[in-house]
């Protein structure tokens, strides 16, 4: 179980650390807001968390 739980926090960190490099800090604050809604069964959160990355990977219209 130790094994799993540092495979899993590793992942975590190495996401958060790519979304750091390539979206900035709104990138760590949609993951943030999506994983905390999640957790915690908190629809709007997650919601709103997976709207602010949508639409760092769309970018711009123009």
């Amino acid at each position: 179980m130790p094994v799993t739980a540092l495979l899993t926090a590793t992942l975590a960190v190495g996401l958060e650390q790519l979304l750091q490099w390539s979206y900035g800090p709104m990138g760590v604050v949609g993951l943030t807001l999506l994983t905390v809604g999640v957790r915690s069964g908190n629809h709007t959160c997650s919601s709103v968390g997976a709207l602010v990355l949508a639409l760092l990977l769309t970018g711009p219209a123009a």
